[in-house]
């Protein structure tokens, strides 16, 4: 809710680029700047889960400085399971732990 919202004084957002209506706007958004893998430590950890099935959990990095998606689509290509993105944690399905932190290691993180 802005300060003067439904009085004559309202004034609707601006892009600050071009000055039009942040509706009609059609800026390119800017693109992330993502903090180098080589910067980054992956923690690497199996986790029993119900019915007795391992998921291989990738923790520490951040999905503010970390292109988690496509990391999440690379791991799971070359482990050949699935998985998923939970908040900033990465799970593959099974035990992949030796197959993840190869992966990680040729892209440039830094493992434990």
């Amino acid at each position: 809710m802005r300060l003067f919202e439904g009085t004559e004084f309202d004034r609707p957002p601006r892009c600050e680029e071009c000055g039009e209506l942040d509706a009609e706007c059609v800026c390119p958004s800017p693109e992330p700047e993502w903090t180098p893998p080589e910067k980054q430590t992956a923690r690497i950890a199996v986790e029993k889960r119900k019915r007795g099935k391992k998921v291989t959990v990738v923790r520490g990095l951040s999905a503010a400085e970390s292109d988690l998606p496509s990391l999440l689509t690379t791991l799971k290509s070359h482990c050949g399971a699935g998985g998923t993105l939970k908040e900033d944690e990465i799970e593959i399905q099974g035990e992949q732990r030796d197959r993840v932190r190869d992966v990680l290691r040729q892209i440039g993180y830094r493992v434990r």
